[in-house]
C-alpha cells in the first residue's frame, strides 16, 4: 500500500468483484477515452456526495454494465497512488444480480479463472487482488490431536477430494521429527489435489517439507520486522493492532479470533460478529473468521467482511 501527505486528497472508489457460481470473476477494459485506456479492470467507480461505498456500487454497475445488484459482500479496501490521483479501492463481492450484462461505455468484458488472468494490462492497483481470489472461502486447520495421525489423514484425504484447497497443519503437541513426517504427508496428498498447505509458526519446517507457507503466531507477529520468503504468508490476530501489524508485514491473509464461543476455551472473552466486523473492516487483505464457527456460518461470515471462515474440529 502506497504512502500519501497528509494534503493528498483521497478519491473513494467503489470495485466490484462479480463472481459466478465456478468462481470467475469478470475483468472490464476501459474504454479509449479514459485515463489508462485499454487497461482492465474490476468495474465501478468513483463514490459521489453524500453516498455510502455500497450505494456508489450499485449505481455504477446500473451505469456501466445495465445490472442490478442483489447480492453483495464488504471485501478489501486498497489504497494507491497513480500519477494523476491517490485512490482508496473499496472492494466488494458481487455474488447475484439480476440483469444481462451490457457495455452501456463500449467497453469490453472478459470473464476470469484465478490464478490465471489471460487479459493484459490490467490495472496495477488490481495486483493484490488478483492474488487474493486465490483463496478459497474455507481454510481447515488440522486435528490430529484428537483424531489422531492415520485417521486425520484419512479424513484429510475425502475432503481434498471434495474439493478443500486451503489448509494449516497446526499441531503443538508433536515433536519436530513427528511433525516434518506428518507434514511431508500432508503436503504431499494436498498437492495432488492441488492444494495449499500452511505450517504453524515454523518457516523453517514449511521450507524444508515444501509447504506453500506460514501461518504466524501473534508472537511472531509482534518480533518480525520483515515477511517471511515463503509464497504465502498468514497472520493469527484477535484485535485491530495484531491485524494492522500483519498489513505492515505484507502478509497475505489473516484469521481473526475468537468470533464466538469455542469448545477449547470455555468462558473466555470472544469478539462477537459486530466487532469482527468493525476491526476487519478497510482491511487491505483477506480475514478469515475463526472460533466457535460451523459451515452454516459461512453466509454471514461474508455478510461481516470476513472472506471467509477457518474451521478446526468442524473441519474434520
Amino acid at each position: 500500500m502506497n504512502t500519501q501527505t497528509e494534503n493528498t486528497k483521497i478519491v473513494e472508489v467503489s470495485a466490484a468483484v462479480l463472481q459466478r457460481p465456478d468462481n470467475s470473476f469478470l475483468l472490464a477494459q476501459r474504454p479509449p477515452d479514459k485515463i489508462w485506456a485499454g487497461y482492465w479492470e474490476f468495474p465501478g467507480g468513483k463514490v459521489e456526495p453524500g453516498e455510502t461505498p455500497r450505494h456508489a456500487l450499485v449505481r455504477e454497475l446500473r451505469e456501466e454494465l445495465g445490472i442490478e445488484v442483489e447480492t453483495a459482500y464488504p471485501w478489501i479496501t486498497r489504497v494507491f497512488t497513480y500519477p494523476h490521483a491517490t485512490v482508496r479501492l473499496n472492494f466488494f463481492r458481487v455474488t447475484s444480480w439480476s440483469g444481462e450484462l451490457h457495455p452501456h461505455e463500449g467497453q469490453q468484458f472478459a470473464w476470469q479463472h484465478p490464478p490465471e488472468v489471460l487479459v493484459s494490462p490490467v490495472l496495477p492497483a488490481n495486483a493484490p487482488i488478483l492474488r487474493a481470489l486465490e483463496l478459497p472461502s474455507l481454510y481447515a486447520i488440522s486435528n490430529v490431536a484428537e483424531l489422531g495421525a492415520e485417521e486425520f489423514l484419512r479424513r484429510l484425504e475425502i475432503a481434498l477430494a471434495n474439493g478443500l484447497r486451503l489448509v494449516q497443519l497446526r499441531e503443538k503437541n508433536l515433536s519436530r521429527d513427528a511433525l516434518r513426517e506428518l507434514a511431508r504427508r500432508v503436503v504431499g496428498l494436498a498437492h495432488a489435489h492441488g492444494a495449499r498447505v500452511l505450517l504453524n509458526g515454523d518457516v523453517e519446517l514449511a521450507q524444508e517439507v515444501g509447504a506453500d507457507g506460514v501461518q504466524l503466531t501473534g508472537t511472531q507477529l509482534a518480533q518480525l520486522s520483515e515477511r517471511p520468503t515463503l509464497d504465502w504468508c498468514a497472520a493469527s490476530c484477535h484485535n485491530a493492532e495484531e491485524l494492522r501489524q500483519a498489513e505492515a508485514l505484507g502478509c497475505d491473509f489473516a484469521l481473526l479470533s475468537p468470533v464466538l464461543p469455542t469448545k477449547s476455551h470455555p468462558g473466555a472473552p470472544h469478539l462477537g460478529w459486530e466487532n469482527f466486523e468493525s476491526i476487519a473492516a478497510g482491511s487491505t487483505m483477506p480475514v478469515y473468521a475463526l472460533g466457535g464457527l460451523t459451515h452454516d456460518d459461512m453466509q454471514i461470515s461474508w455478510q461481516h467482511g470476513a472472506h471467509g471462515i477457518a474451521l478446526l474440529r468442524q473441519a474434520w
